[in-house]
C-alpha cells in the first residue's frame, strides 16, 4: 500500500525532512503490513529490499554451524533491517518473522540514492545503524565463539608463568623422583666413601643446605603453578556457565515453538469442526 507522508515523520531517519522531500519519498517507499508469525524475508533470498520499522515487533535470526537459531537483532522503531543486502544487492544473510501485527516501510537501493540527494546528511543516519548491527554482530560472535581455557591461558601466560609450569610439571614426574634418588644415593656414597678425604663428610651438612635451598625454591614455583591452574579451573566453569546459558536459552527457544505449533493445531481443529 502507499505510504502516508505522516508515517515518514514518526521515524527518526526521516524526521529530518521537509514537506516536499517528505512527500517524494513518500511517492517512492511503500508500507507493507505483516500478520503475526509471517516471514517477511527468508535467509538466502535476493528480494533487493530492506525495510524500517513503523509499528510492531520483528525478530531477525540466523542459523549457526550447528544450525541453531541465533538472534541477531529485534530492531526497534526507525531501525532498519536487512539493510546491507539491500546495499550489496545480495541474497539476505538472515531471516526476518513478525513476532505480532507490524509496519514497515520496504526501501530499496533507488528509493536510498533519492533520498541522499534530497538529504546528504541522511547517509550518517544510516552508516549509524550499520554500526550498531556490526557491533551487535562482533558481540555475537564473542558469546558464541567457543573457547579453549588452554589456548587462553596459554596466550597470557609471561616467561616465568611458563618456566614455573614447566618446573612444576618435571617436579612432580616419576622422572625427577628417579633421578633425584639416584643423585643424592651416588652424592652419600661417594662421599662416605671418601672417609675425612670427603668435600662433605658424615652427617653430610652441605647436602642438607643444598635440599633445604631446594625446598625452599621449589615451593613457591609450584604454589605458582596451581594458581594458575586455579584460574584454568574457574575459567573453564565460566565457559561451562555461559554452554549451560546458550543450551537453557535455545531449549526456551524449543518449547516456544512447540507452544506455537501446539496453538496452531488447535487452530486447525477447531476450523476443521466449524467446517464439520
Amino acid at each position: 500500500m502507499a505510504c502516508n507522508p505522516e508515517a515518514l515523520k514518526h521515524v527518526p531517519l526521516f524526521a529530518l525532512l521537509d514537506e516536499e522531500e517528505t512527500a517524494v519519498l513518500a511517492g517512492q517507499v511503500e508500507l507493507k503490513k505483516f500478520a503475526p508469525r509471517q516471514r517477511i524475508y527468508k535467509t538466502g533470498e535476493a528480494t533487493g529490499q530492506a525495510y524500517v520499522m513503523v509499528s510492531g515487533r520483528v525478530r531477525v535470526t540466523t542459523l549457526d554451524q550447528d544450525y541453531q537459531e541465533v538472534v541477531v537483532d529485534e530492531p526497534a522503531h526507525g531501525e532498519f533491517f536487512g539493510f546491507a543486502s539491500m546495499l550489496e544487492q545480495t541474497p539476505h544473510q538472515t531471516t526476518a518473522i513478525a513476532l505480532e501485527e507490524s509496519q514497515c516501510l520496504e526501501v530499496d537501493r533507488h528509493d536510498i540514492s533519492i533520498l541522499l540527494q534530497r538529504k546528504p546528511l541522511a547517509g550518517m543516519d544510516m552508516l549509524t545503524v550499520l554500526g550498531k548491527q556490526f557491533h551487535a554482530s562482533q558481540q555475537l560472535v564473542r558469546v558464541r565463539a567457543n573457547r579453549n581455557p588452554n589456548e587462553i591461558i596459554e596466550k597470557d601466560a609471561t616467561f616465568g608463568e611458563r618456566v614455573a609450569d614447566m618446573v612444576a610439571g618435571f617436579g612432580g614426574s616419576w622422572t625427577f623422583i628417579i633421578s633425584f634418588s639416584v643423585a643424592i644415593l651416588g652424592y652419600t656414597l661417594i662421599s662416605a666413601g671418601m672417609g675425612n678425604k670427603s668435600w662433605d663428610p658424615y652427617p653430610f651438612i652441605l647436602l642438607n643446605l643444598f635440599l633445604s635451598m631446594l625446598a625452599a625454591i621449589q615451593a613457591p614455583v609450584i604454589m605458582m603453578s596451581q594458581n594458575r591452574q586455579d584460574t584454568k579451573d574457574r575459567l573453564r566453569s565460566e565457559l561451562d556457565f555461559d554452554v549451560n546459558r546458550r543450551a537453557e536459552s535455545e531449549i526456551q527457544g524449543l518449547a516456544r515453538k512447540l507452544n506455537l505449533l501446539g496453538e496452531h493445531i488447535n487452530d486447525v481443529e477447531e476450523l476443521l469442526r466449524q467446517k464439520l
